[in-house]
């Protein structure tokens, strides 16, 4: 049977396995006086080796270690059984600079229960703060850009669609007047949308309040008396990602304007309601008016037909469109069973 080795031999052997630590590791007597540091400690810190062992840790250097709070957690773990996990602290260093450090300190436990030993290791994650921070700062550049382009981009909107409305004025052709209309409509919408979605700060869009915000945008702009048509939203508090957000958003869109242009004419009063739920992944929107329903002759699919059938097999739903009398119910339907292969959608009117 082999004996183990004295003590003093296994404490040489320790310290020995601590001075060659690619990790900067110092071993502290109960007094916090350095018994032995690595190599890589005094290399990493600058400081010469043969006056690191035994003396003080607060001594080192030109004091920097010296540093209040550190000075209480040590005693604290040499006089106690607690233990110093990941304390983060700036060295401030004559001949490195500031320095960030990861402090961690254990309290070794051996056969020698009189004489007290804690294992300090230092993490200097100076380059990954500087990263982060560095980071940190490129994402608030990237936010302030992000919200410069978007006030271009609404400024230059609002410019396109004062542009078109100038020419419908200015146009003799009721037909080519009707088209300028529609495009300043659509222009209109986009606007909207890209004004609601800037607020988000991240991915994410909270769907009730998206929809009432930007019902309130169409409301605002494509109805002229707000005595005779309205338009409501309900919502639970559903949250879909930004892309998905900007679809059915569109959507709504071409929905609102195609019931306002052909559900009410002749000055018949009524509402317009946009309803969105979900459950888990699997979502409905509802956009359902009170007005004179869909008529017989609809002729050929328009340019919104088109919109609306393009967005739907995107966001993957499944489109029903049910006449109501009065009104007209317009559903979109997204399940994991669902694919909207097929799927046709006839509006109102060609819009």
């Amino acid at each position: 049977m082999v004996e183990p080795p004295p003590f003093d031999a296994a404490l040489d052997l320790a310290l020995a396995v601590i001075a060659s630590s690619p990790t900067p590791l110092i071993v502290l007597d109960g007094e916090l006086t350095v018994i032995k540091a690595s190599r890589s400690f005094c290399r990493d810190f600058r400081l010469d080796p043969t006056s690191v062992d035994g003396q003080p840790i607060f001594a080192l250097g030109a004091g920097e270690w010296a540093e209040p709070r550190l000075q209480s957690l040590l005693k604290a773990t040499a006089s106690a059984n607690a233990a110093v996990d990941a304390y983060e602290m700036e060295l401030k260093s004559p001949q490195l600079g500031t320095r960030h450090l990861i402090i961690n300190v254990q309290k070794l436990v051996y056969a020698d229960k009189q004489n007290v030993r804690l294992l300090v290791a230092i993490a200097d994650v100076t380059d990954i703060r500087r990263s982060e921070k560095l980071k940190d700062d490129l994402l608030r550049e990237k936010a302030v850009l992000i919200m410069e382009i978007q006030h271009r981009i609404a400024n230059s909107l609002q410019i396109i669609a004062s542009l078109i409305m100038q020419s419908a004025r200015n146009v003799q052709s009721d037909e080519i007047r009707g088209y300028l209309h529609t495009a300043h409509d659509r222009v209109i919408s986009i606007a909207a949308l890209q004004k609601h979605l800037a607020v988000s700060d991240d991915d994410t869009v909270e769907m009730g309040t998206y929809l009432t915000q930007l019902c309130q945008s169409l409301s605002a702009s494509i109805i002229g008396n707000h005595d005779q048509l309205s338009i409501r939203v309900t919502a639970d508090h559903s949250v879909l990602d930004g892309g998905n957000s900007v679809c059915i958003g569109l959507i709504v869109t071409e929905l609102v304007i195609n019931a306002v242009k052909h559900a009410f004419p002749a000055g018949r009063t009524g509402t317009i309601k946009i309803d969105f739920r979900s459950h888990g992944t699997d979502w409905t929107l509802s956009i359902r008016d009170d007005g004179i329903g869909m008529p017989l002759n609809r002729g050929a699919p328009g340019l919104g037909t088109s919109i609306v059938e393009a967005l739907a097999r995107q966001l993957d739903a499944r489109i029903g469109v049910a006449d109501r009398h009065p009104g007209t119910d317009v559903s979109l339907v997204h399940t994991q069973m669902v694919a909207s292969n097929g799927n046709i959608l006839h509006l109102r009117q060609p819009v």
